[in-house]
């Protein structure tokens, strides 16, 4: 999907930028906070990593003029809150997070530290902006467009599954962003007269008992929101989905990667590289209140043929068309 221009001067502004090391103060060394939501061995990969990546280029080196210091939360919001109150104890330069649960507790924890959000929805009715346009304040982003585009997974589903009437939605309860998400899905899937059951689930220990409704309700496949608990724990999600012969589609490649059938949304390693330009305009003086919030620069279809096989689907041509990658 081509991505939708939104203030695209000032996009290319933060691309075109000249690189970090040709107006950095002599000898400064910034100290960036990384506020981690989720677990470092299921997220960091497609997260920090290509943050660094995106530094890197932009000619910041690691113990030389950055430090990063990287803390993940491991699904807890109180770790969350802890060392968001640490980094502003120890006066960092930057603090970069990912998604409403990280947002809001950077958010919480200073008004005057800028925050980079590398990715995450609702912003303005979560009060964490004042307009996409003007942020105003210390906080500037990428919206994710979850809300926006959250009937979209469930347009593959009905591509593949001609009959479908029912599918599962399910979401982190403690994560507030994503009942905007459920709400907004629903509305969205009317059209295709596809009715949507709503499963929150907020421990790792609840989703076969999750899934396990979804089959009692009739689902006939099951949609997962995204989020920081559900991505640290998308492999026990697809695995109790498929134990029961249920697809499975989300947001994110890593759900397709890992067995799930199909994604589509942003290309999350390209959103968190770029959000790379936002720490370098910040650390080259400018308000993170005078950035504007982004749009991801790249959405992504991604089909499991794996996967499809093994559950007895056909995927129609026209969808593996339009598909940017097909796990064979």
């Amino acid at each position: 999907m081509e991505r939708r221009a939104f203030l695209g001067a000032a996009t290319v502004g933060l691309l075109a930028a000249p690189l970090a090391t040709e107006t950095q103060q002599a000898g400064k060394v910034w100290r960036i906070a990384w506020l981690g939501d989720g677990t470092r061995s299921a997220r960091e990969g497609n997260t920090l990593t290509p943050l660094r990546d995106g530094l890197r280029e932009l000619g910041y080196i690691e113990g030389k003029n950055i430090l990063i210091d990287a803390r993940w939360s491991d699904g807890s919001e109180e770790q969350l809150r802890r060392d968001a109150a640490d980094f502003v104890r120890l006066r960092v330069d930057v603090i970069v997070t990912h998604g409403g649960v990280g947002a809001n507790a950077a958010k919480l924890a200073t008004s005057t530290i800028p925050i980079v959000v590398a990715t995450a929805s609702d912003f303005v009715a979560a009060g964490l902006v004042r307009s996409l346009a003007r942020p105003g304040g210390n906080l500037t982003a990428t919206n994710d467009e979850a809300a926006e585009l959250a009937g979209k997974p469930v347009e593959v589903l009905a591509a593949v599954l001609p009959r479908l009437q029912r599918v599962a939605l399910i979401w982190d309860s403690t994560n507030p962003g994503l009942k905007t998400l459920a709400q907004n899905l629903d509305a969205q899937v009317r059209r295709l007269n596809v009715a949507i059951l709503s499963v929150p689930v907020v421990r790792l220990k609840d989703v076969e008992t999750s899934v396990d409704k979804t089959v009692q309700e009739r689902a006939q496949a099951i949609v997962v929101a995204l989020g920081g608990w559900t991505l640290s724990n998308r492999a026990r999600i697809i695995q109790a989905s498929l134990s029961r012969r249920l697809p499975v589609v989300s947001a994110s490649r890593l759900f397709a990667e890992d067995g799930a059938l199909a994604s589509y949304g942003p290309d999350l390693p390209a959103v968190y590289k770029h959000a790379a330009t936002f720490v370098d305009k910040i650390l080259r003086g400018t308000s993170p209140g005078d950035i504007p919030v982004e749009q991801p620069p790249k959405f992504e279809l991604v089909i499991n043929l794996k996967t499809a096989k093994v559950l007895g689907l056909t995927i129609p041509p026209a969808l593996l068309a339009r598909a940017d990658q097909v796990i064979e």
